[in-house]
């Protein structure tokens, strides 16, 4: 440790580490009992907060359907630059995903769990069993609203077996839940207008100002649930011209619209970003990626190429990438700027070989702080990533 470093008084310090990529602090906390004590004070993951909460991580998660030695999960830490290899867990189903530091799985039950130090927890039944939801985190208005509170979850749509078969007609309740009384309460389904598609499958959501919104990747009907009179709102089409697909993300201070869209020749088709309007659903282009990011993602010789493209994001970065095996799942991460609003592109490395052919890719972002890695108990083993 630096002179000038042990000279600084602990909440300079604590200041200074808090701006550290989170493996960096991994690395700190070995440093001396000094830093390692500052790294898991209860206080040190709120000065961590507003800094980590714009740059989540990016995970993926690919599943063999026969052997499930082949399956194999990663996670991109975007302040470093860097994939690291999750440590194998187990999933109660392969119907899973994840969101603001929770990994969520539907079938055959609810169950949730720390999304980088896997805990599965049961919740009591769903009144409605579903799979492939949409799924939300947030904090209750009428409570103290910071990150440690513990916060709600909702499930949106989804889909239910009837006899083997997928019922997808059904259009199951809204079910909230409540940790600190382990219940359900029920909401309006879906509107009818969403009857086409249901699932994550064919819906993108995206948490919004204590608004939940749904929007059909393929349909381009959106629609927002009110977490605090628990209504919908009216449907309304949200389609920019020439657009094919998209996919709707909160990100920090807007909503933005991310998605494919057919171009005049001799550009072609591009991948577009527009701000959205949450009130009047108007829009307006704010960033085109490059277009070498963009062939760089597809084999140029297939008619379908940007079919397999996906897109997810929050806090102020949106992640595009392949779900297709044969270029290795590449992505690209877009930053949108929380000053200006200007937007950077650039390049995600490759994920760190070996890579499997998966039969399913899951793919989520979320915030990563410190007491994600280390825990809140001192015997806990520190970190479940490595490199």
């Amino acid at each position: 440790m630096s002179d000038l470093f042990s000279s600084l008084n602990s909440d300079a310090a604590e200041l200074i580490l808090s701006h550290l990529p989170i493996p960096s602090l991994l690395r700190a906390s070995s440093v001396c009992k000094k830093w390692r004590s500052l790294i898991t004070t209860p206080n040190f993951p709120s000065l961590c907060h507003n800094h980590h909460k714009y740059h989540p991580w990016f995970f993926l998660h690919g599943l063999h359907n026969t052997s499930s030695r082949n399956n194999q999960s990663f996670a991109f830490d975007p302040s470093s630059n860097s994939w690291f290899i999750l440590r194998s867990f187990p999933f109660p189903s392969s119907d899973f995903t994840g969101s603001s530091g929770f990994l969520f799985s539907t079938a055959p039950s609810f169950s949730f769990s720390p999304v980088l130090k896997p805990r599965w927890k049961s919740t009591s039944p769903l009144r409605f069993s579903r799979i492939n939801p949409l799924l939300g985190v947030f904090c209750d208005h009428q409570r103290p609203s910071n990150y440690l509170s513990k916060p709600k979850f909702i499930v949106v749509g989804g889909v239910r077996f009837i006899g083997g078969l997928v019922d997808i007609e059904d259009r199951l309740a809204v079910e909230i839940y409540d940790p600190c009384t382990d219940s359900w309460d029920l909401g309006p389904p879906l509107p009818a207008d969403f009857r086409s598609g249901y699932s994550s499958q064919t819906l993108s959501s995206a948490l919004f100002k204590q608004r939940f919104f749904v929007f059909g990747i393929y349909t381009f009907f959106v629609s927002s649930f009110d977490l605090d009179n628990r209504v919908w709102s009216q449907v309304q089409t949200l389609r920019p011209p020439g657009v094919v697909f998209a996919f709707l993300i909160a990100c920090h201070e807007m909503l933005v619209l991310a998605g494919v869209c057919n171009g005049p020749h001799p550009h072609g088709p591009s991948f577009n970003l527009w701000r959205i309007d949450e009130e009047s659903m108007e829009f307006s282009e704010i960033a085109i990626m490059p277009q070498d990011l963009l062939y760089g993602l597809v084999d140029s010789e297939e008619e379908d190429k940007f079919a397999s493209l996906k897109c997810v994001g929050m806090g102020c970065l949106i992640y595009v990438f392949n779900e297709e095996y044969h270029k290795k799942y590449p992505a690209c991460v877009c930053e949108i700027s929380s000053d200006s609003g200007k937007c950077s592109w650039r390049r995600v490395p490759q994920l760190p070989s070996p890579v499997n052919k998966f039969h399913k890719v899951i793919s989520y972002c979320s915030t990563v702080l410190p007491h994600n890695v280390f825990g809140g108990e001192e015997e806990e083993k520190i970190g479940s990533i490595s490199d």
